[in-house]
């Protein structure tokens, strides 16, 4: 499979990197502080910002009470890298766009002391574009996002991929007119009839260019 793309805008809990061990580990332990069932928690956080999980939790919370929560929960996360590493094909192909002079950006639910640890912790490129929790009013599913993701690259979202591996990430890119690859094809992914291509790592990807109109071709294999 081919598509093209002037620009790329990638996730980065599950489809960069495997934070998954931290995140539960940390939810979990706010679930302990709450008495709220941890099961429950872990199957509604993925891919959401951490402010829209309290909410949900602790519907009858001031605000005060949310963000010192917050504050905690970011603190956990932040200091605890143990176990992040980057996901298989994940440096390569950020080094490939950034050999080719491609644009891309990652886009994350997480605050900036939570991104740029487990970024450095998963030895992932630095990117020049960062979309974080504290950049957005309305996080994923909304498509503030992604449409921020592909304005930091001076591009229509239509000109971009987007890289998913949750449902509420992969909504808020389609919204958002993304293009959409979907990676590890997530239980419950929303409008897969819209989703350009479902990888299982990104190994699968590599991508030449660009053309004369600034569009870099990606080809998508069906084995890594």
């Amino acid at each position: 499979m081919k598509l093209k793309a002037k620009g790329f805008l990638f996730d980065l809990d599950g489809t960069l990197a495997d934070s998954l061990a931290v995140v539960e580990r940390c939810w979990c332990l706010f679930g302990d502080r709450i008495g709220e069932d941890k099961q429950a928690i872990i199957d509604y956080i993925h891919g959401k910002p951490a402010m829209t999980t309290l909410r949900h939790f602790l519907p009858n919370a001031s605000e005060e009470e949310l963000q010192s929560h917050f504050r905690w929960l970011e603190k956990m996360e932040s200091e605890d890298m143990d176990g992040v590493v980057a996901l298989p094909g994940a440096i390569a192909l950020l080094s490939s766009l950034n050999k080719l002079g491609a644009p891309w950006a990652i886009v994350t639910s997480g605050t900036v002391p939570i991104a740029h640890g487990r970024r450095a912790a998963a030895g992932l490129p630095e990117p020049k574009h960062w979309v974080t929790f504290e950049k957005v009013s309305k996080g994923k599913p909304d498509p503030e996002p992604f449409q921020l993701g592909a304005k930091s690259l001076s591009l229509p979202p239509e000109d971009c991929i987007a890289f998913e591996d949750a449902p509420a990430g992969i909504h808020s890119a389609l919204s958002a007119g993304c293009q959409v690859i979907a990676v590890h094809a997530p239980e419950g992914m929303p409008r897969r009839d819209e989703i350009s291509a479902i990888i299982s790592t990104l190994e699968q990807i590599s991508v030449t260019g660009p053309d004369n109109n600034g569009y870099f071709e990606l080809f998508v294999s069906k084995n890594a």
